[in-house]
């Protein structure tokens, strides 16, 4: 099989990304409107502002600085400058960062205040921005890249045509030796043994079955007369699937026929190989791509049935759908119509193919529709509440 090349940007630890963004990062929620600030100063750079990073601890804290640490050491980022209140945690998160190689200094606002941290802050953005512009695309290959995948707004045609599509090329790409990740641990739920019998190893099916079991525990001691609305959600229904059974056997066709996943994965953490990886991720969908990202994904793969308009502002997401109704009503959010699955008029194996195709060309630096129009959701996953 011919592997694919693509112009990629080579990152100092050997990482191959598809974007080349400067990141403005902030701690804390204390910190959004410098950092927004900064993005408004400097052209070319990209706040990410957020509603956490105060009063965290245990698994939650880890979660946290997890998230951050992997957002700014994505290879889709070339440089990251990091302000928080207080200096610690922000020196936390750029030594994390600076593991990589990648360019990144921190500025606290305690004993300077916005105004002097702002200017400080903008003074090297700037400097990142013009050192990041002359960066070289280098010649990379399908078998560089670490994607992941999920589905949302699902409905009949995801199960049938979009999700296998997706499915079609998570067996190609991992034949490859690419590096792929999957999840939505609550989605899963009435195909969980099917998911198990997929992993490579009995240990591994194990180490799922764990991390379901936990995460179904929990759901079902907070539920309160049943999860209606929820899983399956009212998009969900809308489209046809009346159980979360029918949506999680349609939602495992995302992960082909062939691969076995190698590994389980905690939330945000990073892939420790090539191959087919779980990762322990909420369902939601701005959750779920955040996590991703911050696992060091630098695509994302997402069949919609009733149409999610999801995007991600570190890793570019490719939204396909084979429902007919979303692609003529909601065709700017589309990047692939694979509606001609239905109508006889492609098979999994040809869509699976013209998918890759799209991917590649994303990774040329075509913008997805979701970046065109402007989705940028970054939402981190809480466990806890605050102390």
């Amino acid at each position: 099989m011919k592997i694919p090349k693509f112009m990629g940007y080579r990152r100092e630890n050997g990482r191959v990304g598809i974007r080349n963004h400067v990141v403005i990062l902030p701690l804390d929620d204390l910190s959004n409107a410098a950092c927004e600030a900064v993005a408004n100063n400097i052209k070319g750079t990209m706040a990410l502002p957020h509603p956490y990073g105060r009063l965290q601890f245990g698994e939650d804290l880890e979660l946290f600085f997890r998230t951050l640490i992997g957002t700014g050491a994505n290879p889709n980022a070339a440089a990251v400058v990091v302000i928080g209140i207080e200096p610690e945690w922000t020196d936390r998160v750029v030594q994390g960062i600076a593991k990589t190689g990648k360019p990144v200094k921190g500025f606290s606002i305690e004993r300077n205040g916005d105004i002097n941290t702002i200017a400080m802050a903008s003074r090297q953005a700037k400097e990142y921005v013009q050192w990041a512009t002359e960066i070289q695309k280098t010649e990379c290959s399908l078998d560089e890249l670490y994607l992941s995948v999920k589905c949302g707004e699902s409905d009949t045609t995801s199960g049938l045509a979009s999700n296998p599509t997706v499915g079609n090329l998570v067996d190609k790409c991992v034949e490859m030796g690419a590096t792929v990740s999957f999840g939505e641990t609550s989605e899963i739920t009435g195909g969980e043994l099917v998911c198990k019998a997929r992993a490579a190893t009995p240990e591994i099916a194990e180490k799922f079955m764990e991390t379901w079991t936990e995460y179904n525990d929990f759901i079902m001691k907070e539920k309160t007369d049943d999860l209606s609305g929820s899983q399956p959600t009212k998009g969900n229904i809308r489209g046809g699937l009346t159980t979360i059974e029918e949506k999680a056997l349609g939602n495992l066709q995302k992960i082909g026929k062939k691969a076995r996943y190698v590994g389980v994965l905690k939330p945000a953490e990073a892939p420790k190989g090539k191959g087919l990886w779980y990762m322990d991720t909420s369902s939601a969908a701005a959750e779920a791509v955040t996590l991703w990202a911050a696992s060091g994904a630098v695509v994302h793969l997402f069949p919609t049935g009733q149409g999610n308009i999801i995007g991600n502002p570190i890793e570019p997401v490719i939204k396909l759908s084979a429902n007919p109704i979303t692609c003529s009503t909601m065709s700017e959010h589309v990047d692939l119509d694979v509606s001609g699955i239905l109508r006889g008029e492609m098979n999994l194996d040809e869509a699976g193919d013209r998918l890759i195709e799209v991917m590649i060309r994303t990774c040329n630096g075509r913008f997805t529709a979701a970046e065109a129009l402007g989705h940028r959701e970054f939402v981190l996953t809480k466990l806890y509440r605050s102390a």
